[in-house]
């Protein structure tokens, strides 16, 4: 990339990941409540971090963004062990999801696994994690003959939207990985714990919206190319169903919390993207970021998720500077999120200075190695 560029998608990157975590933290507190009860304590819609209960302070970040922040690793990791002569290898990201499990299950590093995310002790906590990913890893990580331990898919039938909700960083790699690779990928990835073809098909088309994002598309530019993609594959209909009717609404109806619940609760993945897509084309301005996220979370649903998701495609479209500022400066995990986005921008513009081959050896590969 020349300068201009790489500037232009770093401040995506880091609007992705850090637009993803507040709306992941707007929504975290009031995700198992109906929307009349969200609406009577908040009538102008959530638009300010609330308390979420005992160990849930304002600005909490929930699994979502901390599977969301091991994804982007496992992708730096990925990067680094092509220097051993392999080729870029998704299942090092399913290595990645093992890590996060260790902080669902342990109360703090173990002092027995390598690289820096996993000694970040704030991300030891225990927020409404799904099922279906505990069970899966945990399965994965037994191995043996019918579950090979990494890179295999789940063995169950799940659509939940903890497949989606996790996979934005592939759609951050540079425009050198291929829209289909990038589908294909992170399909493979939300795979690796829900098994339904719905759940990981669903997954596939936000990173290629994503991906068309980073290139400069608009909004319905990017949803057009990422449907294109979409129907290429057997099992599209409930995703292309829902993506089309979320369109059709943000088109005809009104921005309102009755429009998205008729979208669904967004539990299940293809309901999950589609109230984030309807969100973010209700309000697809910068300053309408804040609008936005209200909107993706204000409902009786998976308001964490579906928040995540929303903000991770407009910090994508607009970056970094058009984030809310009033809830910027108080969300959880900033310096570290923004520290792995910048890494993230890092490996894929300047690795020939961090790591090669024949070198250099820096402290990279220890920060991220290649496995």
């Amino acid at each position: 990339m020349q300068r201009a560029e790489a500037e232009a998608w770093r401040a995506r990157v880091r609007g992705c990941l850090l637009g993803g975590a507040i709306g992941d933290a707007l929504g975290g507190p009031v995700e198992f409540e109906d929307s009349r009860s969200i609406l009577a304590k908040h009538p102008e819609l959530v638009r300010t971090f609330v308390d979420g209960g005992p160990g849930w302070p304002p600005g909490t970040i929930t699994d979502d963004t901390q599977m969301t922040l091991f994804t982007a690793e496992g992708l730096i990791r990925a990067s680094v062990r092509t220097d051993r002569g392999l080729g870029f290898t998704v299942a090092v990201v399913q290595h990645a999801y093992d890590r996060w499990l260790d902080t669902q299950t342990l109360p703090g590093p173990s002092g027995e696994r390598d690289g820096w995310l996993q000694r970040e002790q704030w991300l030891y906590a225990r927020r409404a994690p799904g099922n279906t990913c505990l069970n899966a890893l945990t399965e994965a990580r037994k191995g043996g003959d019918r579950i090979p331990q990494f890179g295999a898919a789940a063995v169950n039938d799940s659509k939940g939207c903890g497949g989606v909700m996790r996979v934005a960083p592939f759609g951050l790699l540079p425009a050198v990985y291929p829209t289909e690779w990038v589908f294909d990928a992170a399909a493979d990835a939300a795979g690796y714990t829900h098994g339904h073809p719905t759940g990981k098909l669903a997954a596939g088309t936000l990173a290629v919206i994503i991906h068309e994002l980073c290139a400069g598309a608009g909004l319905d530019e990017a949803l057009t190319r990422a449907i294109s993609v979409l129907v290429q594959h057997d099992g599209h209909d409930e995703t292309s169903a829902a993506l089309t009717f979320a369109r059709h609404l943000a088109a005809t109806a009104p921005a309102t919390p009755v429009t998205v619940e008729r979208l669904g609760g967004g539990w299940i993945a293809e309901e999950a993207l589609a109230i984030a897509v309807y969100a973010a084309l209700a309000y697809p301005e910068p300053g309408q970021f804040l609008d936005a996220l209200a909107l993706a979370v204000t409902h009786s649903g998976d308001s964490d998720s579906t928040g995540a998701i929303c903000g991770n495609l407009l910090g994508t479209l607009h970056g970094e500077t058009a984030l809310p500022a009033e809830l910027v400066f108080t969300i959880e995990g900033r310096p570290v999120i923004l520290q792995l986005a910048d890494d993230f921008a890092l490996e894929f513009t300047q690795r020939d200075r961090l790591h090669g081959d024949w070198g250099p050896y820096t402290e990279w590969t220890t920060r991220y190695p290649g496995w």
